[in-house]
């Protein structure tokens, strides 16, 4: 999939390409392949089971759901839920699966095939999916509620291995928008555009699956409920004392601190706020207002006692991926506060389910650099046309937030 690191469309920064998990290519059965040992599962010495999420398409008649059932007993698969969709003449069958771990996908799949199903999609589940689907929409549009920066989150939970990226309505920098989208949104097929409630479009994509229109209305429901509730994120904060004896404050920032944020980069020196942007710093006070709101990420924001921001943090959804961002001001910087906006941040990608975070840098930048290495984290270093991107990968957190080194939490509120 091609990856644009964020905002490089708005500063014309070069496109990077990096692949990751591919949709799975299209077969007989729409299997994703898998090796021995995934098709086997974890357990398959001892023959214990491994969970299968399944969907298949099978005549709108009589007797065809039962058929399939009884073609999945037969290979000691048990049904541990099941959606219906019906489409015309045809309905779309979801199921939970818990199959012995020695079966393979492509056994299931062959099995539904004689039983009448066709175009059958399957993949390996894990404990989440035991979850019922209602109670996982009332859990995810809890956290929407919360926080408006849970949107694209909610929805990649809700539908999914998907790409979710957010337009806005006016580019910055100028351009032509995304073109307009009515209010009940728009679904085709593998793609479905939602009207943001700020303006703008927020585009789903999964090729390798088609949207049901259970999943639309679902999808719809939640930015309905986002546009309801209007701009909203949570307020605590934390002092900390620095090392040095300076007290700050971090808590989340959105829009309303637009001002002091530009206030910071009018302090800031032309070299860290070229650091920061990879482009014309002039620009830099526009990008501000997209940085800053919830639809596109979670923002840390550093206070003085005197009032000013001097730092902000930024953790941005970049279609799958996410990014990681920092600006200090020069006055306060190699204080530890890059460090302290960082490790937050990391520990909240880690709580939002995150497998990976990057950041786009330069070489020389060795601040940056720096906090990354001190995340104790794997690291990856890519180089691209004089730009270092730096990922870090969360899966080997073991133990994310235990600051204390960069500063001490005084009080919570």
């Amino acid at each position: 999939m091609a990856k644009l690191a964020t905002l490089s469309a708005f500063f014309k920064a070069p496109r990077r390409a990096r692949r990751h998990e591919d949709p799975p290519p299209t077969s007989d059965t729409g299997a994703r392949p898998s090796s021995p040992e995934e098709q086997a599962g974890p357990g398959a010495v001892g023959g214990e089971s491994a969970l299968w999420r399944m969907r298949t398409t099978v005549k709108d008649a009589p007797g065809s759901l039962a058929a399939l059932c009884a073609a999945l007993a037969g290979h000691r698969v048990d049904i541990l839920s099941l959606q219906t969709h019906p489409l015309g003449a045809d309905t779309v069958d979801e199921f939970l699966l818990r199959a012995p771990a020695v079966l393979a996908s492509a056994d299931i799949t062959r099995a539904v095939a004689g039983a009448g199903g066709s175009g059958t999609w399957i993949e390996r589940a894990d404990a989440h999916d035991l979850v019922d689907v209602p109670t996982r929409v009332l859990e995810l549009a809890t956290r929407t509620a919360l926080d408006a920066a849970e949107l694209p989150l909610a929805l990649r939970q809700l539908l999914g291995r998907c790409t979710i990226r957010s337009l806005p309505a006016a580019p910055v920098g100028g351009g032509r928008g995304p073109a307009d989208v009515p209010v009940e949104g728009v679904l085709e097929d593998t793609v479905m555009r939602l009207r943001a409630p700020e303006g703008g479009v927020i585009t789903v994509e999964r090729p390798y699956l088609p949207f049901t229109p259970t999943e639309f209305a679902r999808a719809r429901a939640l930015v309905e409920l986002d546009a309801r509730l209007g701009p909203r994120i949570p307020r605590g904060q934390d002092v900390l004392t620095l090392p040095e004896g300076n007290d700050i404050t971090v808590r989340r920032a959105d829009t309303g601190d637009l001002e002091a944020a530009r206030a910071m980069h009018e302090r800031c020196s032309a070299r860290t706020l070229g650091r920061r942007y990879h482009g014309p710093v002039g620009d830099a006070d526009r990008y501000l207002n997209h940085l800053l709101s919830p639809r596109f990420g979670r923002t840390l924001a550093v206070w003085t006692p005197a009032g000013r921001i001097v730092g902000l943090g930024h953790l941005l959804w970049d279609g799958d991926e996410t990014e990681v961002a920092l600006l200090v001001e020069d006055q306060w910087q190699r204080r530890g506060v890059g460090r302290e906006l960082l490790e937050r941040l990391v520990a909240m990608a880690v709580e939002a389910g995150c497998a990976s975070v990057y950041a786009v840098t330069q070489s020389s930048n060795t601040g940056m650099v720096a906090a990354m290495r001190g995340l104790g984290l794997p690291l990856d270093y890519q180089i691209e046309e004089g730009t270092l991107v730096i990922t870090a990968r969360l899966d080997a957190v073991a133990v994310v937030g235990e600051r204390g080194e960069a500063g001490t939490r005084r009080a919570r509120g």
